[in-house]
C-alpha cells in the first residue's frame, strides 16, 4: 500500500556555486510511503506526515545555506564553539561567511542539484518514521513558472525564527502589470537585474576590517565586495560578498519592503502609467505594490 502527500512543504534555501555563487531556490517536496497498514487501517496518518516528515526538513534544511563540502573550492572551519567559516573561492567574486552552525545545511557533494539535495533529504530522514513505513520516495521539483522569475538570497535579522539567517533565499516569479496589462519585457529585464543576487540592507553593511572571516578572506577588499554584519536572535551573522553579485537597499529586505523597492525603480520606466508590482517570495506567496 502506498501513501502520497504532494506539496507537503516548501524548502527555501540558498545555496553555493562555484559558478554561480550564492543562489536563492524553492524546491517543492512530494512524499509518498509503502508500508503495511498500522491499527488505524492507514500506511501513517496525514497529520503524523505533515508533523514528521515536515519538521524535519525545516529543521535540517530549510531556510540554511546549502554547501557542497566535497567542493574543492570551498573550505570550511569551526571558528568558535557553535560557529562555523564557509568560505567559497571565485577569485575576484568569492562569498566569505561566518555564522551559527544552524545557519548552514553541509551536504556530502560536490555540487548541489535536486539529485544531491534528495539523497541528503533520505539520509535526514533514515530511522526517523515509524516501523511500519518500508518504503520512501521523495521528489523535489521546481514551481512550473509562467514568465520571468529571478534567484535571491537575503537575511532578515529582526525575524523572531529562521529568516534571520544571512543567507537563505527564494526562485521568486515577478509580474509587472501596466495599465492593467502584464509587460513581460520589462518583467524580463527585472529578472535580469536580480538573477541570483545578494540583496543586503545598508544598515548592516560594515567594513570589511571588522568582520571576524577566515584566513581565506584576507585578500578581499572594499573596492570588490561589501561587508554585512548583524546580531540576531540566532546569534551573529557575518557575511563578505561580491559588490556585482549584490544590490544594497536602505530598508530591510522583506518582500513587502522589495515590492515597494520594484515598484520606485520601475516607475520611472513607464511614466505616468498606472503600476502594480506583484513580487513574490518563493513559491504562492509575496506582497503588492502600485
Amino acid at each position: 500500500m502506498k501513501l502520497f502527500v504532494r506539496d507537503l512543504t516548501v524548502i527555501d534555501a540558498s545555496y553555493l556555486c562555484a559558478q554561480r555563487g550564492m543562489v536563492g531556490e524553492s524546491w517543492i517536496l512530494d512524499v509518498v510511503m509503502s508500508g503495511e497498514l498500522n491499527e488505524m487501517s492507514m500506511v501513517l496518518d496525514f497529520s503524523r506526515v505533515k508533523k514528521q516528515i515536515k519538521q524535519l526538513v525545516d529543521e535540517y534544511v530549510d531556510h540554511r545555506l546549502i554547501v557542497p563540502a566535497q567542493n574543492a573550492r570551498i573550505h570550511v572551519a569551526e571558528s568558535q564553539p557553535g560557529y562555523t567559516t564557509v568560505d567559497l573561492l571565485r577569485d575576484e567574486k568569492s562569498i566569505h561567511l561566518n555564522c551559527p552552525d544552524q545557519a548552514y545545511c553541509f551536504i556530502d557533494d560536490d555540487a548541489v542539484t535536486i539529485e544531491s539535495v534528495t539523497q541528503h533529504l533520505y539520509q535526514v530522514l533514515e530511522g526517523k518514521l515509524p516501523a511500519n513505513v518500508q518504503g520512501l520516495e521523495l521528489t523535489l521539483r521546481h514551481e512550473n513558472i509562467d514568465g520571468a522569475f529571478y534567484h535571491y538570497s537575503h537575511g532578515l535579522k529582526k525575524h523572531d525564527g529562521n529568516c534571520q539567517r544571512i543567507a537563505h533565499g527564494h526562485r521568486s516569479p515577478i509580474e509587472l502589470y501596466v495599465n492593467g496589462q502584464r509587460d513581460a519585457e520589462l518583467e524580463q529585464l527585472w529578472a535580469q537585474r536580480w538573477q541570483d543576487i545578494y540583496l543586503g540592507s545598508s544598515e548592516d553593511e560594515v567594513a570589511l576590517s571588522v568582520l571576524n572571516l577566515s584566513k581565506h578572506a584576507a585578500t578581499v577588499t572594499e573596492s570588490t565586495h561589501y561587508g554585512f554584519r548583524y546580531h540576531a536572535p540566532q546569534g551573529k551573522f557575518e557575511l563578505a560578498i561580491a559588490r556585482s553579485e549584490t544590490e544594497v537597499l536602505s530598508t530591510d529586505t522583506t518582500v513587502e519592503l522589495l515590492a515597494q523597492y520594484i515598484a520606485e525603480q520601475v516607475s520611472p520606466m513607464v511614466a505616468a502609467k498606472p503600476l502594480e508590482v506583484v513580487a513574490y517570495e518563493g513559491v504562492g506567496k509575496g506582497a503588492m505594490a502600485s
